[in-house]
């Protein structure tokens, strides 16, 4: 019989595994046949939810190869982390084996990405990527995969920081024999990502003895497990380096699927003469601008013609501005979408659609030019602009009537049009301290797929803060002390205060979110400083914004440390189900032709996008008695929890 489990389940500093022990004590759970149901119950309690067939079926055939080779390697005592939760992703690393190093006795690390495929071929466009039988498009390379995990932890993780070459990747493909895979290695090999097959186990081993001494590894995990996370870049802080000089992030699976996809659409239309719409879909915090950006830099720094558009105002003025603040020909890279009605056909390499759920179902508005009312759909417009157009969207994002950017409105454009697409689904998360778990809490709480069995308790799950407030004070002064720590905030509330006209001559900015007896102001409208208050596109971005309450308008598209949500009297919690009160929104976008399903609809959107803007917590305050009892029925106050660890 193995020995007691030590570690099960960790979270720490926003990391986790499901489970941790030495190599000879995986294998013998594998002999019991316990190691696959203590996965299974470990997954459920961290992730809310069973594991798919497809995992299982890795765990009970793919584990059992690396365990195998480690103790005939002589690597017993090595400790084996499994599904190694990357910090402040919800990716997971398939395994992660610590140990000393054979040479220098320093601690020493082996990501393993383990896959079950018996044959890949490259993509005859882009090596980066593979093709699989089972797989209905190209998929990362795998030694593309454990490089990125590499570069990804060396980046965010405090203790492989201060020691890089401590860290090395391997694609261990256990199934596949060497003409089977071969080709996957045109993107070559090196410490940090490597390729070892069946037909290769002897190799494999050689490595493994390598990279680990036959010595016990537990100091080492420890040492990985307890090291602090580093903050996130924040979008709008790199993004200037990301498209000037060169890549600042590190592009994680389906990110780098869908960049590498772009990339070959691109060279593929210059060689064909043809066009591809590719369209990328994800949650908040999936990764969605990290791509555009890097797709932009990318292509800049080649002299591919390419831009990059949006329909928020704030975004692309914020980007512009952070950009193009030493070299103004960078500015002109971020347009909007009512932009291209003029635009030639095919006139540029690759057209970038950040934000593509605000797309309107045509560009005209009181300024278009007579000659310019065409009537035609604004979507189709950016196809035509560009041989590869790229849409990046959220369908939960819609919050205003007229916005259709919709991943299926979007492909029935371009089969309209004839033009061949691609969807790619991110599923990982990038905001929200790396919680899928929080993201899919959030869609539950708001009955956004659904009332189902109504709102989910809050369970922490070591990545996400979520708190409730009792009043807006309380709210404000919990933040004011996360500031106090060093950590970015912002306060947004619903639409459901009027705005004030502020002008150059204003002499104090006016109370228009009035709760009780606190009152502060929205954030400025138009394009000027007020009283040390930034323009509203600046708001979510420079520091004075932290003194007015942002709305969804200003927020959509960024992202800070903490986030402090109002839910206002548009939405509340009445017995058993949410009422919207369309009659409490000073929203102006919603006329009496709105349909009251419309205005329910772009409501719950409105506070998905504003519970989804933190990195590390969101603490929530609804000006409903009925509600914040509901409220703090599902989330602990924050009252009760004090300050919070530093994440």
């Amino acid at each position: 019989m193995p020995p007691p489990a030590r570690v099960l389940f960790v979270l720490s500093g926003g990391m986790s595994l499901l489970f941790r022990e030495s190599a000879a004590s995986v294998a013998a759970r594998l002999l019991e046949g316990s190691l696959t149901l203590h996965l299974i119950e470990n997954f459920a309690h961290r992730y809310r939810h069973r594991p798919g067939a497809s995992e299982r079926r890795s765990w009970e055939r793919s584990i059992p190869a690396l365990v195998n080779a480690l103790n005939e390697a002589g690597l017993g005592e090595v400790e084996v982390l499994l599904e190694y939760g990357l910090p402040l992703t919800s990716k997971r690393v398939d395994a992660v084996l610590a140990g000393v190093h054979p040479t220098t006795g320093d601690p020493s690390y082996v990501l393993v990405e383990l896959k079950q495929w018996s044959a890949a071929y490259p993509d005859e466009e882009n090596p980066a990527l593979c093709r699989v039988d089972s797989y209905p498009r190209s998929v990362l390379n795998p030694i593309e995969q454990v490089r990125d995990y590499c570069a990804y932890l060396k980046s965010f993780n405090g203790a492989v920081e201060r020691m890089p070459d401590s860290l090395a990747g391997v694609a261990f493909l256990h199934n596949a024999g060497e003409a089977g895979v071969a080709g996957l290695r045109a993107v070559g090999e090196n410490r940090l990502g490597r390729l070892y097959t069946g037909d290769r186990r002897g190799a494999f081993l050689d490595f493994l003895r390598s990279r680990l001494a036959p010595a016990p590894g537990a100091d080492a995990a420890d040492l990985l497990i307890d090291a602090k996370a580093r903050p996130s870049k924040q979008l709008m802080s790199v993004a200037a380096e990301e498209v000037r000089d060169r890549e600042q992030f590190v592009l994680l699976a389906e990110q780098r699927e869908a960049y590498e996809l772009v990339m070959s659409a691109v060279r593929e239309s210059r060689r064909s003469n043809g066009k591809r719409v590719v369209v990328v879909t994800g949650g908040p915090g999936s990764g969605k601008s990290v791509i555009a950006l890097s797709i932009l830099g990318e292509l800049y720094r080649r002299g591919e013609t390419a831009l990059h558009a949006t329909g928020s105002q704030s975004f692309t003025k914020t980007m512009r501005r952070v950009a193009g603040r030493r070299k103004p020909v960078v500015r002109d890279l971020f347009k909007y979408f009512n932009s291209f009605q003029a635009a030639e056909p095919n006139e540029l390499d690759a057209l970038i659609c950040d934000e593509a759920h605000r797309l309107r179902k045509t560009s005209a508005n009181r300024w278009t030019k007579a000659e310019l009312r065409t009537g035609r759909p604004q979507v189709e417009e950016l196809i035509a602009a560009a041989r590869v157009p790229v849409f990046l969207l959220d369908r939960h994002q819609v919050v205003r009537p007229g916005e259709m950017g919709t991943p299926e409105e979007i492909l029935a454009a371009a089969g309209r049009m004839g033009v061949e697409s691609v969807l790619v689904e991110l599923d990982g998360q990038y905001r929200c301290g790396g919680s899928a778990a929080y993201e899919r809490w959030v869609v539950g709480l708001l009955g956004l797929e659904g009332e189902g069995d109504g709102p989910p308790v809050w369970e922490p799950d070591g990545r996400m803060e979520v708190l409730t407030a009792e009043s807006p004070r309380e709210m404000e002064e919990f933040l004011l002390a996360r500031r106090k720590e060093g950590y970015g905030a912002r306060m947004t509330a619903g639409y459901c205060w009027k705005w004030s006209k502020v002008t150059p001559k204003t002499t104090e900015l006016p109370a228009d979110v009035v709760i009780g007896d606190w009152a502060r102001p929205w954030n400025l409208q138009g394009d000027r400083s007020v009283l040390g208050a930034p323009p509203s596109a600046l708001w979510a971005t420079e520091d004075a914004g932290f003194g007015q309450v942002g709305c969804v308008y200003t927020a959509q598209g960024f992202e800070y440390d903490w986030a402090g949500v109002i839910i206002g009297p548009d939405l509340v919690w009445r017995t058993d189900r949410w009422v919207v009160d369309r009659t409490a929104s000073k929203d102006s976008t919603f006329t009496s032709t709105t349909p009251d399903e419309d205005v329910d609809r772009l409501i719950r959107n409105t506070y998905k996008v504003l519970l989804t803007r933190s990195m590390i917590g969101t603490i929530i305050h609804s000006t409903d008695p009925e509600t914040r009892e509901k409220l703090h029925s599902l989330i602990r106050p924050a009252a009760d929890v004090g300050t919070p660890a530093m994440v």
